[in-house]
């Protein structure tokens, strides 16, 4: 299969039907796409006959397209990152691998529009977060539960409202930004950029307010994050940890024991934002994002000093700042979601960390004890009307 005809391909089956996420090239299945989370086969007079590993085998080629730093990855580690672009009609993450010794391969369809933070309905505890000044934030969760749409959707409302300099460190860019107040320099791994900590510290040389990073997955890395936080950088980032308290761990983890006392003091003193989110079926058929949100105070900061326990242990220090800092757990997500009348009662007991705790909460639901949303998504009064302002100003 050559290009043009791949090309053609990738048209038709995003066009095929509303939904879809995920084109999979899977020798010995025909075509797949995942819409809604759930895979469905594709043929057409494009495509009659299962995928075979000559197919991928080609797909591949086009996709590295030359590229030594991506044919390099693959041989060493069996599988290589990179990003693809049909003009006009979509982008796509691309993730080649090796499976029974074939190449496969998964392609994510990316957003050509950057998403709006209020149209992800998330909390306004995200409007304190769009506003701060240095330290670091880390947006958390599993693959596929829309950390990077977040972080675009906190970049773009920077980019309204802000006249800084962001410079963000992808695998691969995933939304590009245009400038509205805010200058990007988005830079992308095996094209601008070939090893992350050092094009981190690059970054510091390049005038940031703001840096954006992919993922961070290796101690060098974390080490000129919490620097960049701690000498007046604000630091986006992501993490595949669950929860604040895993989201800690896991930091710790990547240093010796010897270095963690003094790493807990660090971490105590930059991380101002842990957000943990969940994608889970909506009433309504869709996907519905929940979240856990801890900032920084000083009861939290001495938890992750000390370390938690029994008594004193992040998720209660969460769960009782709802008021005023607007914190909450994910119990108190679910259940907000319940009470909205946008997930079931089922459904928020199943994806609950505390499941007691969640059921105690829908029996007062039930009996009439809790009638209202805990709190309403919302964004400040009039930014809508500034958006469109700027959005209208010729640049």
């Amino acid at each position: 299969m050559n290009k043009e005809r791949f090309n053609e391909l990738l048209i038709a089956m995003v066009l095929s039907e509303s939904g879809i996420s995920d084109l999979l090239f899977i020798p010995g299945r025909a075509p797949q796409m995942s819409c809604y989370g759930q895979l469905r086969s594709y043929t057409s007079d494009l495509i009659t006959d299962p995928v075979t590993a000559e197919m991928t085998a080609q797909l591949a080629e086009i996709l590295i397209d030359g590229n030594t730093l991506f044919a390099e990855g693959y041989r060493k580690n069996g599988s290589c990152d990179c990003s693809y672009a049909v003009p006009g009609v979509a982008r796509f993450r691309v993730n080649i691998y090796s499976q029974a010794g074939k190449r496969a391969i998964v392609m994510r369809k990316l957003s050509n529009i950057v998403p709006q933070l209020q149209d992800l309905k998330v909390p306004p505890v995200f409007e304190q977060i769009i506003t701060e000044n240095a330290g670091l934030v880390f947006i958390t969760g599993a693959t596929g539960c829309g950390k990077t749409t977040t972080l675009a959707a906190i970049l773009n409302e920077i980019n309204f409202t802000q006249d800084i300099h962001v410079v963000t460190l992808e695998d691969p860019v995933e939304y590009v930004h245009e400038p509205i107040r805010t200058s990007f320099s988005q830079r992308e791994y095996g094209k601008d950029y070939s090893d992350l900590s050092y094009a981190l510290k690059a970054a510091l040389r390049q005038a940031p307010h703001t840096i954006l990073v992919g993922e961070i997955r290796d101690r060098e890395t974390m080490e000129v994050a919490i620097t960049a936080g701690e000498t007046g950088h604000l630091v986006f980032t992501s993490l595949h940890t669950i929860n604040a308290g895993q989201t800690i761990n896991r930091i710790l983890g990547m240093f010796d024991k010897d270095e963690q006392t003094l790493m807990r003091q660090r971490l105590a003193n930059c991380m101002r934002w842990v957000v943990s989110q969940r994608l889970v079926p909506r009433l309504d058929g869709g996907l519905q994002l929940v979240t856990e949100v801890m900032g920084n105070n000083l009861r939290s900061r001495e938890v992750i000093i000390a370390g938690e326990s029994e008594k004193h242990n992040l998720h209660e220090i969460i769960e009782s700042s709802v008021t005023p800092w607007g914190w909450h757990s994910f119990e108190q997500s679910l259940l907000n979601a319940v009470l909205s009348g946008d997930i079931a009662p089922e459904t928020a007991l199943h994806y609950s960390e505390h499941k007691n705790q969640m059921q105690q909460a829908l029996d007062k639901h039930k009996a009439g004890r809790i009638a209202a949303p805990v709190h309403k998504m919302s964004e400040p009064a009039g930014l809508d009307e500034q958006k469109l302002a700027l959005a209208e100003t010729p640049k």
